[in-house]
């Protein structure tokens, strides 16, 4: 009993050494308008099997012919995460049968990628109170081109499953992250910086609720400065909420398998690089171009894609822009953070601080208490907002100038969400909210109220 004892408290020391290990990846669908490797459009939610090409069934004789649009996702992408574009990449088959890759294999990019050794700088709230913004850094391995497969849809009633080709041949990339993470959060952040970085660059919608960015995460336990545990595969995750759930959840179930004397099982789905790929013999290599110097004699320039140009379009990213919101109007780092998160906000306050004399640091408070408090309670978004930037930018003058005052001007912007067509002059003076300056007028207003009230007095 007390060997029993000794042991098991020993587990329990282990166990509470135990740092969870975190690597992901993520499959972002390209926003195109036709697939990888067909012409057949990219449509959400459109009929079943009303969207299929000949290639999508698989059908004889029929070959693949790459989509640009999706070459160039991949590279601006890869360009965004610091990764190397590889001039040469090839394409590959993934051999496995399933009924929604009626072909029995999927082209993707396993020996030489698109991209390669970049990196995804994150930030999320942590500390003790998580009241402290931690930056992180997470590796990316690699980005792959890759096509989706069908969607199988199993009808319970009449025990079938049917097949829908909608989905087969739509273009992927798979973003590859090293083990870097540690813990749920760290991996719901990193999911959501990239995302709103696909979103910022246009190469993919992000939305996860419809598939359009899908996470496996690969989870182990080790002690620090020991070989890494064995890992587990939990996929298909939907939301970033979900990923810092599902990762927890994990890190806890193999502390607990490890406490109670068990072995962690290895229930990645693996795969054997000698048996399970082999060269797509109907693509041949894939070559991008540094400039247009660098293209072949007798190439069309037009006709190719060349990182400079690409390069050059480069919007700014969300974490430059946020550090730029921090720097250039003084403002919070968590009031940076809901300005990037919400699509058009940054915009939105940027075209009040331009058009009103207010301080940034007083526009934010507006923006973030009046505009977002109305836009959260009647569940709108940004781009339903009946009040303009133009429309508050006025409303702040009015109060700067002095002719209103503070709480004055918070009950003429919740009329001019009522009657968005007024203007602020016309409300202040409908509502008699106007500030008295005249002393004439305000000392017989005051002998008014002397004269009323003598008991008080």
């Amino acid at each position: 009993t007390r060997f029993m004892t000794g042991f098991s408290s020993s587990l329990a020391s282990v166990s509470s050494q135990l740092r969870g290990v975190v690597g992901l990846e993520i499959h972002a669908q390209i926003h195109a308008t036709s697939k990888l490797f067909a012409c057949s459009r990219v449509a959400f939610c459109s009929p079943p099997n009303s969207s299929v090409a000949f290639l999508d069934a698989s059908l004889p004789g029929t070959l693949p012919v790459l989509n640009r649009r999706c070459v160039e996702a991949a590279v601006i992408t890869g360009l965004a995460l610091n990764c190397t574009i590889n001039r040469k990449s090839l394409f590959d088959r993934k051999h496995y049968f399933y009924a929604d890759m009626p072909a029995g294999y999927q082209i993707t990019q396993q020996r030489l990628p698109i991209a390669v050794n970049g990196s995804l700088i994150y930030s999320y709230f942590g500390g003790r109170k998580r009241n402290q913004v931690l930056s992180r850094c997470v590796r990316i391995k690699q980005i792959q081109l890759e096509q989706d497969s069908g969607k199988s849809l199993h009808d319970d009633q009449r025990s079938q499953t049917l097949i829908d080709l909608n989905r087969a041949g739509v273009g992927l990339m798979e973003l590859v992250m090293e083990a870097d993470m540690s813990c749920g959060d760290e991996a719901a952040a990193a999911v959501r910086e990239l995302q709103l970085i696909l979103q910022t660059l246009g190469t993919c919608q992000g939305n996860m609720s419809e598939g359009q960015l899908r996470v496996d995460a690969n989870v182990s336990v080790h002690c620090p400065g020991e070989p890494l545990g064995v890992r587990t595969e939990v996929k298909n995750i939907n939301s970033a909420r979900y990923v810092a759930r599902a990762i927890d959840y994990e890190i806890q179930r193999q502390k607990k398998v490890l406490e109670n004397g068990g072995i962690i099982v290895n229930e990645t789905r693996a795969f054997d690089s000698k048996s399970g790929f082999m060269p797509e013999p109907n693509l041949p290599p894939l070559f991008v171009y540094e400039d247009e110097a660098s293209v072949p004699a007798g190439v069309n320039p037009t006709q190719v894609v060349m990182i400079d140009r690409l390069k050059a379009e480069l919007p700014e990213l969300p974490g430059v822009r946020r550090a730029r919101m921090v720097d250039q109007y003084k403002i919070l780092p968590e009031h940076s953070f809901t300005l990037v998160n919400e699509d058009g906000l940054t915009e939105y306050f940027e075209r009040v601080v331009r058009n009103t004399k207010a301080e940034p640091r007083k526009v934010i408070g507006w923006v973030m208490k009046e505009l977002l408090g109305n836009l959260n309670q009647q569940s709108l978004k940004l781009a339903q907002s009946p009040v303009s930037p133009e429309a508050l930018a006025d409303l702040l003058n009015v109060l700067e100038s002095g002719h209103i005052s503070s709480s004055a001007a918070k009950v003429v912007f919740q009329e001019m969400w009522k009657a968005p067509e007024k203007a602020v002059e016309q409300l202040v003076k409908e509502l008699d909210l106007g500030l008295v300056s005249d002393r004439e007028k305000l000392l017989k207003i005051c002998q008014k109220v002397v004269d009323t009230h003598p008991e008080q007095v």
